[in-house]
């Protein structure tokens, strides 16, 4: 039977046979138990034993080159690159053809690396999972910003004992029974709107995002706490987004003076870049996200501080700060291929920066908001609101700016 027409969920297996040839066998069984059809890709570059679907010669052929060529290289780093760039568009020329519903990886650190680049390239929704020796440690640059899942091997993949014939099966009808519910995502049924906040502007975001809802459309909340913004950016590049309200500054700050949620230097870019409307507000603008309190007195010295917990400490930003923050928002900005607004207020930005806070200077937003209003290019019209970021009046005006983005869209 035509394995289109057998109505099972289609599995893209990844595991190298030529050093576990045993685990890719037992791992392809479980799978046909579960119920699952199975696309073995095989990223072998020692040896090829054949039996893949996507055979390791089919993976260089997709970067490029051949197997032979790739052997030749003579070293593992080199090799693995042009694997993983192999492997990553044989998956998606054979899901083109004949569209998977769900990835299960088992390996160790190289398989583990080769199988997060690829799961990465794949859209939030397809099941994703990797068995892997390395899923006990530092997960995250297998996992980046989408929703892969780990296990623990707990053994070292090599053979099938008690506990990894346990792992591996586990693993293989936890993918299976996924794999039968996906429905591959076809967009968004109502305006998908995203956006940035903290624990510290969640009184004046919650508002936007309730007067939105009620509008009609979807919004996703993520917080700026070094995960949040680019799971925002990857997914403004990912899915069909109609706004973005960028309402936290958090990991900007914190990317340029050194703070704890420095997520580099291109925060915020990919929306502005993929032309998506935008609204950009200065929330949390007021602290850097420093470590242990004692520690960010050493790293930012003459400063005030807030001890949020034993763990973190809010560092106050000066006028000089602010300014810096200023020119990367509008060097951002510049490269944006849609409209764009930006809002600031004059009563502060954030629950610390308050009559009711910690770190309240009033001396800062009027100076900034008008260093902000010189430096912003013309195509980004700078609104100041005489109010605070939580305040209502500050909200209604960055809603009654999302509407008429949204209806122009």
């Amino acid at each position: 039977m035509d394995g289109k027409m057998d109505n099972k969920p289609s599995v893209l297996l990844i595991i190298t046979q030529d050093t576990k040839e045993e685990e890719a066998r037992f791992a392809r069984a479980a799978l046909e138990e579960a119920g699952a059809r199975v696309v073995h890709l095989d990223p072998s570059v020692r040896r090829t034993l054949g039996g893949a679907e996507i055979s390791p010669e089919d993976v260089a052929a997709a970067a490029g080159t051949t197997i032979e060529a790739v052997r030749g290289l003579g070293h593992e780093g080199h090799c693995q690159d042009a694997m993983i760039r192999g492997a990553v568009a044989a998956a998606h020329a054979w899901d083109a053809k004949d569209p998977i519903s769900g990835i299960l990886a088992i390996g160790g650190s190289m398989g583990s690396a080769l199988a997060g680049a690829l799961m990465q390239s794949f859209p939030y929704g397809l099941p994703k999972l990797i068995v892997s020796t390395m899923a006990s440690g530092f997960t995250k640059p297998y996992m980046g910003v989408k929703d892969i899942a780990m296990m623990n091997a707990v053994t070292d993949i090599a053979g099938i004992n008690t506990i990894s014939r346990d792992v591996f099966r586990n693993a293989a009808f936890a993918v299976a029974g996924m794999a039968k519910g996906y429905d591959r995502d076809k967009g968004p049924e109502r305006p998908l709107v995203l956006m940035t906040t903290l624990g510290t502007t969640e009184a004046g975001t919650r508002r936007i995002r309730q007067a939105l809802e009620a509008d009609g459309c979807e919004v996703m909340v993520f917080h700026s706490s070094g995960a949040g913004g680019p799971t925002l950016d990857a997914l403004a590049q990912d899915k069909d987004v109609a706004l973005v309200l960028d309402l936290s500054v958090t990991e900007i700050i914190d990317h340029l003076f050194g703070g704890l949620a420095d997520t580099g230097p291109d925060r915020g870019r990919p929306a502005l870049r993929k032309g998506i409307p935008t609204i950009i507000a200065p929330g949390n603008a007021d602290f850097i996200i420093g470590g242990p309190i004692d520690v960010s007195r050493v790293q930012f010295p003459d400063r005030r501080y807030h001890e949020h917990n034993p763990q973190l400490t809010a560092v106050r930003t000066k006028l000089e700060d602010l300014r810096k923050v200023a020119d990367h928002l509008a060097a951002n900005v510049r490269e944006a291929k849609g409209p764009v607004r930006v809002f600031t207020p004059l009563g502060g930005f954030s629950s610390h920066d308050s009559t009711s806070g910690h770190l309240m200077d009033t001396t800062v937003p009027a100076p900034f908001a008008e260093y902000l209003q010189q430096v912003m290019p013309a195509s980004a019209p700078v609104t100041v609101i005489d109010a605070h970021f939580n305040d209502e009046a500050f909200a209604d005006a960055i809603i009654a700016a999302a509407r008429e983005l949204l209806e122009a869209k």
